[in-house]
């Protein structure tokens, strides 16, 4: 079988006013045990904020993360030519703050955990992408 994504990004900044503690817990259980990158940096008016971020290449990887994303696999499905770009970039967000409280929602605001990947789809065409994606979508939700 071939691969679903060439790579898979997921990324999350916490800001000085949340508990990044939590917020680590929450990626963490987004990645199903898959490492991830910290990098601290200073917002404008000195705040600090932290980006966390994983960068996935492996098929057992990408499985893990949206293993974790069944319960909105329907809601993926349903708008899967909104989150593929012409380019078979696949983009979705989650909402941050549900995530820590253990909840996955798709979130339609800024507060989020975005996960990016590029779609295997050859020829590269974004109607191939979506095929594929929502097949893969579709065994992981009767798995």
């Amino acid at each position: 079988m071939q691969g679903t994504f060439h790579w898979l990004r997921v990324q999350a900044f916490c800001y000085a006013t949340e508990d990044e503690t939590r917020v680590r817990e929450a990626l963490e259980g987004l990645l199903g045990g898959c490492g991830f990158e910290t990098t601290a940096t200073e917002g404008e008016h000195g705040n600090r904020i932290v980006l966390m971020e994983a960068v996935l290449k492996k098929q057992r990887e990408f499985d893990a993360v949206f293993g974790s994303l069944r319960p909105v696999i329907p809601e993926l499905i349903g708008g899967i030519s909104d989150r593929v770009d012409g380019d078979c970039v696949f983009r979705t967000r989650l909402d941050k703050q549900e995530l820590v409280r253990g909840r996955c929602v798709i979130a339609h605001h800024g507060d989020v955990v975005s996960v990016t990947g590029k779609a295997v789809s050859h020829p590269a065409r974004k109607e191939i992408a979506e095929t594929n994606l929502v097949a893969y979508l579709e065994g992981l939700q009767s798995s």
